[in-house]
Parts: C-alpha cells; sequence; structure tokens
C-alpha cells in the first residue's frame, strides 16, 4: 500500500492549480506564516487545517487521500475535463460553468 504524504498532496495540488502558498492561504482562510511554516518544517497538519485546505481547494477529504477515486468509469476525455476543472481558480470555475450551462441550452 501506497502512503499518501499530506504535505506533498498539498504540494502536488497547488503545483496542479499553478497556485502559490499565498493564493492557497486566501482560498483556505489559513494564515500565510501557518501555512508557509507548515510546509517548510515539515509539520503535519491537524484535521481542521486539513478540512480548511481542502476546502480552499474545492475537494473533498476523501478526494484529497484518494486523488483517482472520482476518475473511475470516466472516458479520457471527461477524466480531461475534470482535470483541467480542477486546475482552474474559483472564480474561472464558476465562469467554466456558467458558459458549460450556456451551451446546454443552446444543444
Amino acid at each position: 500500500m501506497n502512503e499518501l504524504n499530506p504535505l506533498d498532496r498539498i504540494r502536488e495540488l497547488c503545483e496542479q492549480r499553478k497556485w502559490s502558498y499565498y493564493q492557497l492561504s486566501k482560498a483556505s482562510g489559513i494564515p500565510y506564516s501557518t501555512l508557509n511554516t507548515m510546509l517548510n518544517k515539515e509539520n503535519m497538519p491537524s484535521l481542521p487545517t486539513l478540512q480548511k485546505l481542502c476546502q480552499g481547494f474545492g475537494i473533498s477529504i476523501v478526494e484529497f487521500f484518494e486523488p483517482d477515486r472520482n476518475l473511475q468509469g470516466l472516458t479520457k476525455d471527461q477524466a480531461l475535463c475534470l482535470s483541467l476543472f480542477t486546475s482552474l481558480s474559483q472564480e474561472e470555475q464558476q465562469l467554466a460553468l456558467a458558459y458549460l450551462k450556456g451551451l446546454s441550452r443552446t444543444l
């Protein structure tokens, strides 16, 4: 069984979204100094901190620990769309959803 390191996963999610730790701190409501210290000193996040981080990323705790779980049963195109969507900022996600909703009404 492959153990997931929460700090590596946080770094991975930031990298996927092209977010700085400052952007993550703003999205999650965790002070930048707290986040920076946690990641640089390899301090594992508490569960409440992890929940705030997941909210900031727009994912569930399950998605945090099992990133491929929601991709099972999806086509390659669907998985790509989901991957691209999750790499967007919250504002960009809202714009993408509005665009898709507009497209679906015109079909």
